[in-house]
């Protein structure tokens, strides 16, 4: 018995223990179950520690096992059985998780929109893009602007699709709402959209969830001790739904305001009211998350997803992976607008991936309609930019075993961008592009 320094992780590793992560743990499955009490969840993650402190050897580690096993053990004592039953539900999903990952190759996601991908690969392998040597070489040839202007096209004419769909249910149309993951595409095609809607005689009207965020000192944290923006639990999902409701029936709304600044949400700020030619905007990361708008009928939403589906495969027969598309366009965004390192971008992509994986991705396929925002010249274009820090951070994150997750995404992305044909010259990709949102140059101001 005595105070716990080490923790052992499921890989064996030995690392710090940080009893703020257990805080952060039982305070993020009080808000998944409307609790929204700090001080609670410090007295119960004491509770744990003392409990760990009295049962582990003099000696003696305890695992992640016993952490959660003393988490769960203390939340029931303590009365707290909803709580208790969201933590368990987030452990068994994660353990299913890593079962799954040993069969996933016979068996094929259910959150991946199979029809989409067969049409978005059926395109690259008739425009010889299919693999990494076949861009190569089409560079290679002198053909970059084609391929610019051959993937923009395929881009336009999705956005330009969507806009008919969206065009053709304006009579009962109330709610358009895009999702999709972080750094997608999402603000660049929503500026198109709005574009072609409104030589159509129709107006979109934002509704900035953002503005839905509960104060700072509510906020669930993530593992780092960061708060964590990423969950949609961080949003006022009650009052989201109250004001979708009676701006579909017509009427005025006070929208709150959230200041960023102060981490302060003020409410009741901005009237908001709908007309006959007007359709109420959502652009959010979980705008497919059921709560953001139980409240509404399906028959008055039209949900569009956007997701870099590029189908092109490495020199080892590997399908280049979308979150790492959107980990390099996070990364330059972050860099150039955000003044955030791209290193701490890196090594908290693990966290982004995970609220993704639970809130955003099982709802792929309930989708109206999805936009593949994936440019096949991406890559010849990071590589240029970025490979040169992937190959630095390879080497300070190999052996770390707090950063294995960030090391095996730096590796990965480092093998990718080695293959590829540097461009530096990126005139060619045009002002409005989406890939501008992230390389900079766009027309749009974001």
């Amino acid at each position: 018995m005595g105070e716990i320094e080490f923790v052992v992780k499921r890989s064996g590793a030995i690392v710090p223990f940080k009893r703020e992560r257990i805080s952060n743990a039982i305070y993020r499955a009080a808000v998944a179950v409307g609790g929204r009490d700090k001080k609670i969840a410090e007295d119960l993650s004491n509770q744990v520690v003392n409990l760990l402190e009295e049962n582990t050897l003099p000696g003696q580690n305890p695992t992640i096992e016993d952490i959660q096993d003393a988490v769960e053990k203390i939340l029931i004592e303590n009365g707290h059985a909803k709580v208790a039953k969201a933590y368990i539900l987030y452990r068994d999903e994660r353990e299913r998780k890593r079962a799954e990952r040993a069969v996933l190759a016979s068996h094929p996601s259910q959150n991946i929109p199979w029809s989409k991908i067969w049409r978005v690969l059926d395109w690259a392998v008739s425009h010889n893009l299919h693999t990494i040597d076949a861009l190569n070489r089409r560079i290679i040839e002198g053909e970059f602007k084609n391929i610019v202007a051959e993937s923009e096209s395929a881009y336009e004419l999705d956005v330009e699709y969507a806009t008919e769909l969206i065009a053709s249910r304006r009579d009962n149309l109330k709610v358009v709402i895009i999702s999709g993951p972080s750094s997608s595409g999402k603000t660049t095609t929503t500026f198109k959209l709005r574009q072609r809607l409104g030589r159509m005689g129709l107006k979109l009207v934002t509704l900035n969830v953002d503005n839905y965020f509960y104060d700072l000192e509510l906020h669930p944290k993530d593992e780092f001790g960061d708060y964590d923006f990423e969950t949609p639990q961080a949003l006022d999902l009650a009052l989201i739904n109250e004001h979708l409701v009676g701006l579909i029936e017509g009427k005025e709304v006070l929208i709150p305001f959230y200041d960023f600044k102060t981490g302060h949400r003020y409410n009741e700020r901005t009237p908001l009211k709908l007309s006959n030619d007007e359709i109420l905007l959502i652009d959010s990361l979980h705008g497919l998350f059921p709560d953001m708008t139980q409240a509404v009928g399906d028959e008055y939403k039209f949900k569009l997803y956007i997701e870099p589906l590029l189908q092109m495969k490495d020199k080892n027969g590997n399908y280049v992976q979308w979150t790492d598309l959107r980990l390099i366009r996070r990364m330059l965004r972050d860099s150039a607008h955000r003044a955030y390192n791209s290193q701490m971008t890196l090594e908290h992509w693990h966290y982004v991936r995970s609220s993704e994986m639970r809130n955003i991705i099982p709802h792929i396929t309930q989708t109206d309609f999805i936009v593949n925002s994936g440019m096949p010249y991406e890559l010849p274009i990071y590589r240029a930019r970025l490979f040169d820090q992937f190959i630095t951070w390879v080497d300070e994150l190999e052996g770390k075993a707090l950063k294995v997750d960030a090391y095996m995404r730096a590796s990965r992305v480092a093998a990718v961008l080695d293959s590829v044909l540097p461009v530096e010259d990126d005139s060619c990709v045009p002002p409005d592009s989406v890939l501008r949102e992230f390389i900079g140059g766009s027309c749009y101001d974001y």
